[in-house]
Order: structure tokens, then sequence, then C-alpha cells
């Protein structure tokens, strides 16, 4: 089984995904090493904020060979389970059935030839057709059950109905797949008279008014992933050290202002206008340099150290699930494993460029405790946003020029930009196991994800084909 997926999700995102079980203790490290004529470093881009606006973590329960509730043998007898046990399992598959759905769609818009998308758009159909025929098909009779069955179908129901529209609306523009068009929005003329004449689960007013029926969802999609989705509290760490470096700081700053308005003092006889002036330089240039130097000493103190702490609870028995660590900072080239150094050593000699290093690492420790409801893993989902990277970037204004019998023409040319992914992953103390990524990107998307081969003394760790790109050649273009 793989370890860790790794996809492309949206224009400028990377997604990594990996599952753990009760007792794992994992450390997972990313190293973004981003050219230095993309402009981006320490001082162009601020740890924290990257963080907080453009990593998007996800975590909760997974199990991967539930596919339908209520058909698997442990619904066997209905009776013989609890209200909650029936409630989470039920969650659980709504949950999973729903990110599923979203996580197709969001491939399938990226899919630009007619020949891939349609084909694709109508296998799709298919499948949420299926899956929702086969998950009403055992709805519970029980009133108590009921109403939980009612929530998930209701919000399940909706959500592939306007998944779907969304991928009708930005589908390319083609009179050849009309019938997989009408296929599509029959499905979803179908559900909507499902849900509002068969079930008649929302009142007319929720119907006609776009922001009530928005809103019922999110609450309909917030208890679905009850029970389901871990609940984070994440704590910045350091801050009372940070407290102490910056009045340090200022201590010495203050020791050195001091000791220069006494020279000035000793200096000119009384209270002169020139004093004056000397004063106020002293002055400004503390507070020209008490900030860089409270930064430099907190960044040379903080260096390779946790930057937050997190705890993932149950959200029902609120029992803590799992406690994680996590760095992000920009590394010195001496201070970068070996291992990948080697690694990106290997490159091609045309490929190698002055390179700042972005370095994210995440430690994990589950607990040993079997988890709530027999499940049997936590999937943690990591998104990294490269949209601030982008910002750095030059628009392309090159033209290629080319000649035709006597006629000259031309084409604008795009300005691409290489960044290498070297994924480190270390379970307990097995030995680390390596991966190493090319992502070619401009302005405004990702051009490609290919993985690159490793030197024959490092260990890969083992990926989901069916997400990466096909494997680079040995000698790849360079780019521009």
């Amino acid at each position: 089984m793989a370890k860790v997926k790794v996809k492309q999700e949206e224009a400028l995102s990377i997604k990594f995904s990996h599952q753990m079980g009760p007792g794992d203790q994992r450390v997972f490290d990313l190293y973004f090493y981003l050219p230095t004529e993309m402009g981006i470093g320490s001082h162009t881009l601020d740890e924290e904020d990257y963080y907080h606006s453009s990593i998007l973590g996800r975590r909760s329960y997974y199990s991967k060979g539930l596919h339908l509730p209520l058909v698997q043998s442990r619904f066997v007898s209905l009776n013989k389970r609890t209200l909650e046990e029936f409630r989470l399992y039920l969650n659980l598959f709504a949950y999973q059935f729903a990110v599923a759905i979203e996580t197709d769609v969001k491939e399938l818009h990226q899919k630009l030839d007619l020949n891939e998308f349609y084909p694709a758009l109508d296998e799709l159909c298919d499948v949420v057709t299926q899956l929702l025929k086969k998950f009403r098909r055992n709805e519970p009779n029980d009133p108590k059950w009921k109403s939980y069955f009612e929530h998930a179908d209701n919000y399940l129901s909706w959500f592939c109905e306007q998944q779907l529209l969304k991928t009708l609306a930005r589908s390319p523009r083609s009179a050849d797949y009309s019938d997989v068009k009408e296929k599509v929005l029959n499905l979803c003329r179908n559900e909507n008279h499902y849900r509002e004449q068969v079930c008649k689960y929302n009142s007319m007013q929720t119907q006609q008014d776009a922001n009530r029926i928005s809103n019922k969802m999110l609450l309909l999609r917030r208890l679905i992933q009850q029970g389901v989705v871990l609940k984070e509290e994440l704590k910045p760490l350091g801050v009372g050290l940070k407290k102490f470096v910056t009045g340090v700081a200022t201590g010495l700053v203050m020791l050195v202002v001091s000791a220069l308005i006494i020279k000035a003092q000793g200096f000119f006889n009384g209270l002169t206008l020139t004093l004056l002036l000397t004063l106020a330089v002293i002055y400004g240039f503390r507070e020209i340099f008490k900030e860089d130097f409270r930064n430099a000493m907190w960044r040379l103190i903080q260096r390779g150290r946790p930057r937050w702490s997190r705890i993932l609870r149950d959200t029902t028995t609120q029992t803590v699930v799992a406690k994680q660590l996590v760095w992000l900072e920009f590394m010195r080239s001496q201070d970068i494993p070996k291992a990948v150094s080697d690694i990106m050593r290997q490159r091609h000699s045309q490929n190698k460029v002055d390179s700042e290093v972005l370095h994210y690492r995440i430690a994990t420790k589950v607990t040993n405790k079997p988890f709530e409801a027999d499940y049997s893993q936590i999937q943690e989902q990591v998104n990294f946003s490269l949209v601030p990277f982008a910002r750095h970037l030059e628009r392309g204004k090159a033209k290629i020029y080319s000649e035709s019998e006597g006629n000259i023409s031309n084409e604008s040319v795009e300005r691409r930009y290489q960044v290498n992914l070297v994924a480190v992953l270390r379970d307990g103390k097995q030995q680390p196991e390596y991966a190493r990524f090319k992502v070619t990107m401009n302005r405004s998307s990702i051009v490609e994800i290919t993985e690159s081969k490793l030197p024959d003394n490092v260990q890969p760790f083992r990926l989901e084909s069916d997400e990466i790109l096909p494997e680079v050649v040995s000698h790849p273009k360079p780019h521009a």
C-alpha cells in the first residue's frame, strides 16, 4: 500500500495525504527548492503568514474498506448496533463520499481536452448515480436512526448536484457531447426533484433563498463531520521566549545608546544645539536598528525549533487521538541534511541554480489506544498553495519568431520556473525514505509535476502510482 499520495489539487496547489494507525510515530519533511530568480526568501515571504494563509490541513478518521454503509457485515444486524455507532459509521461514509466527489471534480476541471473531459464526466455521473441509489436502498426504518440518514441524504444529494452543475458551467464548449451534458442535467434535475418534491427535505422558503439553502447545507456538513473530522487545537510555541528575546534586545540596544549619550555629554559642554542634534541622531539610529537587531536574535534562537504544536481530539469523546509538532522556516545550506543535499546534487548540471530552501516538517505521535467506533486509521491531508510564490513571478513577455515561405510570424511564450521538492518520510526508528519531484509552474498555474530518479543509495518511499504524472526522463530540458 502506498504510504503517501501526491496530486495537484487546483491550478496552483499540491496535496499530500497519508494514513496512520494507533501507536504510529511519523515525521514528514518537505524541502521546497525555490530558484533565487523567483525572488522568494525570508525577506519577501513571512513563514508564519504563509503557514496560516496557504497551508490547509485536514485530519479525520479513515476507513479504506468502507464503500457503502449499511451493506457491510457490520450492519447485517442493525439492532445489535447502538445509535451512536450507527451515526459514526454513517457520517464516515457521507464525509468520505463528499470528499471523493469534490476531489474527482477538481481533477476533472484540469482536463482541457474534450476527448478526456466528457468521457470522464460521463463516468463520474454514473458513479454518483449508482452510489446514491445503493445508499438509499438501505434506508433504516427506525425514526431515531432515520433522521441521521435524512441529514446525510439531503446533503449528499445537494452537494452532488452542485458539483456537477459547477463542472458543466466550466466545461469546454462542444456540440459533439450534448448527450453527456443532457445526462448530467437529468441527474441534477432528478436530485432536485427528489429532495424538494419526493422527500420534502427543505421548506419552500429555504428552496427559494440561496443564502438559506447554502447555510443549511453548511450546517448539515458540520453534522456529518461530527465524530469523523478531528478537532484541532493549534498553539504557537516560543511566545514567552520571544518576549524574553525582545527584552534582551531592547536592553542591549539601550546599553549602547546610553553609552553614546554619556560620551556625547562629556564631549559637548552644557546643553547646546549641537548636543541636542547629536542626541536626536542617536535615538534615530536606535529606532532604525532595534527591530533589525531583535529579529536577527530571534531568527538565530528560533532556528531548528518547532513553530506550532497541535492536539487532535475526537469530537465525540474529546479524547486525545494524536499530538503534532510543526516546523516552517527558510534553511541555510549548511543545515540541510546530507541525504537531501546528495539527492539535489544529482541534478543535471544545466539545472543546478542557486535556490532558497523552505523547509516544512510535521512530527506526529498517535495514541496507542484503539480509535473510537473501531476506526482503524486517521488520514492527514495537507494542501500547499503556491499562489504566494506565483505573485513574485514575472509575466511572459518574450516572443518566438519563425519564417515560412517568406512570411514571418511570432508566438508569445510564457515564463516558466522549476521548483524542486524533496519529501522525506520516517516511521518511528526506521530508516528515512525519500522522493523528489519537479514542479514546473508559471504565474497562473502548475504546468506539470513529475517524479525524479533518486541516487542508488537512497531508499524511496512508496507513492500512489496513479496520482503522479509520468516519471521525468533522466536529462530534462531546462526551463527559462
